[in-house]
Parts: structure tokens; C-alpha cells; sequence
């Protein structure tokens, strides 16, 4: 592919007073952990996937180096001028080999599958325009690429890229959050009437076959990795089954499952992580994992037994889990994004979060990213796509 512009040049950026360094090495990232806790807890974060921990994690398990891929962290962290951090964007390089063409990429940490649900960078609200000012300065010492994937950027974050870079909106990402009430009565009492009666049914339908449930939450080390190995079999049940809304098995390969057993174990440690497993005659038939951020409890993937689904035992799970929540005294319950019936029966706050993608000006980079895009979407590749044999799975 011919050499693309480096688009942080095309325009001036304003000048910052704050100093960025780089983090090109897992290790170099590990050092990081007091400046992401610091950074995080100033912001209240409520997510678990701007956590060092899940940072660390995933470059453990899916950075990839070989002929065709090579990828490396370049985690930019920004510091006003006493030396405090204000900003972490969690950058992966990647440079693709696909025959005689040649693709650099910039995207933020996540570039997996599905398994990073919300992937943001982490900045203190008043310093979001300085900041991005002063990594887009640093990003010249990247070297060419054909795409910087900034994925979910705030107002200000978007308004300060504008000033010095063409971006292009994708389709924003939605999600779904549950203010919780001082009880289950209240919040109970403002669902709509259709979600109420299905609950009635859920517990009602159990009691009528002479079924008893009990709700078993994992919460530490070693009891979270043996429900994540139930949990894994439950997914994939979910899975595949025929006739329904169809669900992927994002921890089908191996490197997902590892992923997902390192991040958990970590935060299993810290007291953040929540298995909500629904029992019924000593078999685990429903699990839905949490994650407990702040004063937020985010709902991660699922699983169940289909032979139990008319009795609607992810619906049980879920009212479960938001007791649990209104039991804990929580804020909020994230319901993950992505809109869907399942999510917006309960009534949530719909938050819409703004996508950007800053592309080189090269119709070959472009071309590239269109190519990409077709991938992701699994649209039937164009001719010259397959022609050069694009190996798919490299770009997931």
C-alpha cells in the first residue's frame, strides 16, 4: 500500500501544557496500575473495561506477533505540570501484512471479540481538550497508519479532535442503565405491566412444578473459577440454540476463556466480581457475571440451559441480581449496550455514546478501512479483497 499521510499533521493542534509519555511494553503498562487507580477514581468510573486490570489482561492474551499481524500496546499517558495523570488512551499498534500490502492501524485497547463491550479513554473532564491536544502531538512519533480508531469519545473530547482532524462518526453505541430505588418494591412498582407479569410468571411457573430456586453469587477467587467453567458451558449452550434470537459464543477459542479467567481471578481479588448463578435441584441452569464498579453493577454475559428457558430463567437471574444491587445500596445497574428487547423492558436510561474514527487521507487507507468495515459487519468481501486472499479472522 502506498504511504499515507500522517493525518495528525494535516492540521495545526493547539498548543497544552501537559506532558504525555508512552507505554510500549506490558510491563510498562503494569507500572501504570497507581495511575489508572488514582485516574479512575477521580472520574468515578463504573466500568470495567477502562480498569488496569482488564488493560493488563487483555495485552496478556491477544497481543499477536507473527508474519501477518504484529501489534503493540502504546498506552499515552498525559500529566499536568505537578506530575499528576489526568489522562490514559489505552492505544494498540498494529501493523498488518496481507500479501504485498501493508496496513498500520491505531485503535483502542478492546479490538476483540465482543468481549471489551465499551471502549473509551479515561480522562479527567477538565482537562479533555488539552489532553487530546497534546496526544495528538505525541501520535507524530507513531509514524504513518492508515486509521486511528478513537471509538467512544465525549462531546468535548469530539469538539477537540474537530479542531485539528477530519473524523468520521460511526454508528453510535447505546447503552442501557437502571437507577435504582431505595427497594425492590419501588422499582418493581414503576415497571411497565407486561415485565411485571412476566416475573410473576417466572417465580409462579417454578412453584407450580413443585421447583425451588436458590440464587448463588461467587464472589471469591477460587468459587469464580469454577462458575466461570459452568458459566463457559452455559454460554455455549445459549449459543447454539436454534429457533431464537441468535446470541455468538464470544468465548468460544481459547485465548477468550483465558482472558476472561485472568481479568475475573484479579478482580475476584479485589472484591469487584459477582456470579450470579441460578439454582435449581443442585444444577447450576442460569448464570449472569457482574462486575461491581464503584456504585454501579455491570451485567456481563450470559448463559443458560435451554431446557429450562419457559420458565424463563434468565429473567429470574436478572431480577436476582438487581435485588442484589438495591440490597447493596447501588446506584445504578449497567445492562451492557447494545439495544434489545431483554435491556429495554426494564425501563432503563438509554445513554447514547458518539463513535469516531480519524482516517488518512489516502484512497488506499481508505479503501482498507471500508475492507475492514465489511469485515466486522460480515458483508460479502468486494473482488479486490479477495483477490489479495485478506486473511478475515486478523481482523476481528
Amino acid at each position: 500500500m502506498m504511504k499515507s499521510i500522517p493525518f495528525w499533521r494535516m492540521r495545526d493542534t493547539p498548543a497544552s501544557d501537559l506532558s504525555v509519555e508512552v507505554a510500549t511494553t506490558v510491563g510498562a503498562l503494569q507500572a501504570l496500575e497507581a495511575d489508572y487507580e488514582h485516574l479512575l477514581r477521580s472520574i468515578g468510573n463504573t466500568l470495567p473495561f477502562t480498569l488496569h486490570e482488564w488493560h493488563l489482561a487483555w495485552c496478556h492474551q491477544f497481543l499477536e506477533s507473527n508474519l501477518q499481524i504484529e501489534t503493540q500496546p502504546m498506552i499515552h499517558v498525559a500529566r499536568n505540570t505537578e506530575g499528576r495523570c489526568v489522562a490514559i488512551v489505552p492505544l494498540i499498534l498494529t501493523r498488518r501484512t496481507v500479501g504485498p500490502v501493508k496496513v498500520g492501524t491505531l485503535d483502542l485497547l478492546g479490538a476483540d471479540p465482543s468481549i471489551t463491550e465499551i471502549r473509551t479513554s479515561i480522562i479527567e473532564p477538565s482537562y479533555e481538550a488539552r489532553a487530546i491536544w497534546a496526544i495528538r502531538r505525541k501520535l507524530a512519533d507513531v509514524g504513518t497508519v492508515d486509521w486511528l480508531n478513537w471509538c467512544v469519545v465525549s462531546d468535548a473530547q469530539a469538539e477537540a479532535l474537530l479542531r485539528c482532524a477530519e473524523l468520521r462518526f460511526e454508528k453510535p453505541l447505546l447503552d442501557y442503565v437502571l437507577d435504582l430505588p431505595s427497594s425492590w418494591e419501588d422499582f418493581r412498582g414503576n415497571l411497565k405491566r407486561n415485565i411485571r407479569e412476566s416475573i410473576r410468571h417466572c417465580y409462579n411457573s417454578l412453584k407450580k412444578h413443585g421447583l425451588t430456586h436458590e440464587m448463588r453469587i461467587a464472589q471469591e477467587v477460587g468459587e469464580v473459577k469454577d462458575a466461570l467453567e459452568r458459566f463457559f458451558t452455559l454460554h455455549t449452550m445459549r449459543a447454539e440454540l436454534q429457533g431464537t434470537i441468535a446470541h455468538p459464543n464470544h468465548f468460544a477459542k481459547p485465548p477468550a476463556r483465558r482472558f476472561l479467567h485472568e481479568v475475573c481471578a484479579k478482580l475476584a481479588a479485589r472484591g469487584m466480581v459477582r456470579v450470579f448463578q441460578l439454582v435449581i435441584g443442585g444444577d447450576v441452569i442460569a448464570i449472569r457475571i457482574g462486575f461491581v464498579i464503584g456504585d454501579s453493577l455491570y451485567l456481563y454475559y450470559s448463559g443458560y440451559d435451554p431446557r429450562w428457558a419457559k420458565y424463563g430463567v434468565m429473567t429470574t437471574t436478572v431480577v436476582e441480581a438487581i435485588k442484589y444491587a438495591i440490597g447493596q445500596r447501588l446506584r445504578t445497574v449497567n445492562l451492557s449496550p447494545n439495544r434489545d428487547v431483554s435491556k429495554t423492558r426494564w425501563g432503563p436510561r438509554e445513554i447514547v455514546l458518539k463513535q469516531a474514527v480519524q482516517l488518512a487521507p489516502a484512497p488506499l487507507s481508505r479503501l482498507a478501512w471500508a475492507g475492514f468495515k465489511r469485515v466486522k459487519s460480515a458483508t460479502p468481501p468486494p473482488q479486490w479483497v479477495k483477490a489479495l486472499r485478506m486473511s478475515w479472522r486478523r481482523w476481528d
